[in-house]
């Protein structure tokens, strides 16, 4: 099938490319000129594991390819996804600017059927505001149809998440439009959910809301931990063992970060307010996380005392491993708060200290993550990338001029940084301190 894509940032690449491995041919649009000449060139504006081999591998194969028209995406496509974003705005809601744009567009170019799709994250009734804007701008008696269909990858394994999703969600209110997303969707080995359009929309920002509410959770539970002595691993361990709970998003550290969930759940807030609906459980999933980054820092300044002229160690910038999405990132906050505080900083992240540096150029950003520590009073572990978990304590050691860690992702090994004689300070676990 012929597809267009319009917005190619993390989920419309991505979408764009796993379809064109599908054996579908796609046109992916997007009216940012310098990425599109990244594009054209074969070349991913961000970083995702495996999304440059497959990207190089269609647009040789002229199964991919891009422009910057959604005209010619309209005359192109059979099904037209729209992949822009949707912003929170000041008060914390969706911006849906860029989606009634493509709406519009779609609308003054449409001369015949088309099944236009949703799978930017949009507030429930997305899809009847966008099929009123079609019928209120287009310019002949056309059919079309408007879908619903979700995406749930993850940064940082996007690709497999796309290729080989847990489920596949659409929304629908026609035979048509079905018939051709299931067409789309020929060959996955997965559920396959068909619903109706607002129940589409619901699912994706409760199941972002509910993942958030699990990693809230267990943070507040690492609180406990620390005023009674409990190890807030051995507790996840023996909560996820229930199959109703299930082990995932169980990981107390720092907060969650990224593109989605901070914004989601904030828009899923709005929504339920605006229908008069008690948001107070899901405002109180970011009343958590947002706490969870403030106690961090809390415990740098009960351990280490005065912050300004401290040199301190910053290993993890991105929001999570595998990506370099600095997007509401704990450890960006963190950076923040501790300049304030008049603290000199040695940062590392194995891919996203250049976009960090365009928001602070005078950091030290460090070659690798000894250089960072070298003469820190304390060292910070903010992400969980595996350079950090494989890390040799021992030259950490000798690097610091104070061997202090806190482990901010409960991710390095205790038990060596005992043998070693160093001080780990975790997220709800006891602390480990040298022998006197």
């Amino acid at each position: 099938m012929k597809i267009s894509i319009i917005g190619s940032g993390h989920v419309g690449l991505i979408s764009g490319v796993c379809f064109a491995e599908k054996g579908h041919e796609v046109l992916c649009v997007d009216h940012d000129n310098e990425k599109l000449a990244k594009l054209r060139n074969a070349e991913v504006p961000f970083f995702e594991p495996g999304l440059p081999e497959l990207l190089k591998k269609h647009h040789t194969a002229k199964r991919l390819r891009f422009s910057d028209s959604t005209a010619e995406a309209v005359k192109f496509g059979q099904a037209i996804f729209i992949c822009v974003g949707t912003p929170s705005t000041e008060r914390g809601k969706a911006d849906m600017t860029y989606v009634e744009k493509v709406a519009r567009d779609i609308a003054e170019t449409l001369t015949d059927y088309r099944l236009i799709v949703e799978k930017s994250t949009v507030p429930i009734m997305t899809g009847e505001r966008v099929k009123a804007a079609i019928q209120r701008y287009v310019r002949a008696e056309v059919h079309f149809d408007v879908a619903s269909n979700p995406e749930f990858l993850r940064e940082g394994s996007a690709i497999e998440d796309t290729l080989k999703p847990d489920r596949i969600v659409i929304g629908v209110d026609s035979g048509k439009a079905e018939t051709l997303l299931r067409e789309v969707y020929a060959g996955y080995e997965c559920p396959f959910v068909v619903t109706s359009i607002g129940s589409a929309e619901l699912i994706k920002h409760a199941s972002n809301s509910f993942l958030a509410l699990k990693i809230s959770f267990i943070n507040w539970v690492s609180r406990l931990c620390e005023r009674t002595g409990a190890d807030v691993n051995e507790v996840a361990k023996g909560m996820g063992l229930d199959h109703r709970i299930g082990p995932h998003f169980l990981h107390a550290g720092i907060g969650y970060g990224g593109s989605c969930f901070p914004k989601d759940v904030e828009a899923l807030a709005h929504i339920s307010e605006d229908l008069g609906i008690d948001a107070s459980p899901i405002r109180m999933i970011s009343t958590l996380n947002k706490g969870q980054a403030d106690r961090f820092h809390d415990r740098l300044e009960k351990e280490l005392w005065v912050l300004k002229d401290k040199t301190l160690a910053i290993w993890g910038l991105a929001f999570k491993p595998n990506t370099d999405d600095i997007r509401e990132a704990p450890a960006l906050s963190l950076v923040q708060r501790l300049i304030k505080d008049g603290a000199k900083l040695r940062v590392h992240d194995p891919v996203a200290m250049p976009a960090v540096r365009k928001q602070h150029p005078d950091l030290y950003y460090a070659k690798d993550p000894l250089d960072a520590t070298s003469g820190a009073d304390a060292l910070l572990v903010c992400t969980e990338w595996p350079v950090y978990r494989e890390a040799d304590l021992a030259k950490v050691k000798a690097n610091l001029r104070v061997p202090i860690i806190f482990d901010g992702r409960n991710c390095l090994d205790r038990k060596r940084a005992g043998d070693l004689g160093l001080t780990l300070i975790g997220v709800g676990k006891p602390d480990v301190r040298p022998k006197k």
